[in-house]
């Protein structure tokens, strides 16, 4: 683990500024369970950024959810008032200026719609992406709502 050095990891840092330390690993943190490995921390406490796209209004929606949750597409397309779909690659780093598996919730190229899972309110801290597949930055649920400006949703698939 050391500070941010790549050129994403570094435009994260400074969108967070000097409160939030962006952390980069050897191994990947592409996916919620290797990002828990490698910081530590339940699953459930690693904020995945997920990018869908409004079907009629071609707009980047992004639900930041619980590693433990899949997000029901029905419940956020009932939120917005239109149906979405997941965004394939291309969309992804169109819109946020960000390779998947290293999407943060901030600082994308086109201020997306955001929706935030609120079983993340559950933990104390919670881990995010910072834009590649191995840089990470903790912060608490309110943070999250501060720097994204997003409220808290029920979007958890029941299972």
């Amino acid at each position: 683990m050391k500070p941010a050095s790549s050129a994403s990891a570094l435009k994260v840092q400074a969108v967070l500024g000097g409160g939030f330390k962006v952390l980069e690993f050897d191994d990947s943190t592409r996916t919620a369970a290797d990002a828990a490995q490698a910081v530590g921390c339940s699953v459930g406490q690693i904020a995945k950024s997920l990018i869908f796209r409004g079907l009629q209004s071609d707009r980047s929606v992004l639900v930041v959810a619980s590693g433990t949750n899949r997000v029901d597409e029905k419940k956020i397309a009932a939120l917005l008032g239109e149906k979405i779909v997941r965004a394939d690659a291309d969309f992804v780093r169109d819109k946020t200026g960000f390779a998947i598996g290293g999407v943060p919730p901030v600082g994308h190229a086109t201020p997306p719609v955001t929706i935030l899972d609120q079983d993340l309110q559950q933990f104390e801290i919670i881990w995010a992406a910072a834009g590649t597949p191995n840089a990470v930055f903790a912060l608490t649920p309110a943070q999250l709502k501060d720097q994204t400006g997003a409220a808290f949703a029920d979007v958890a698939k029941a299972i």
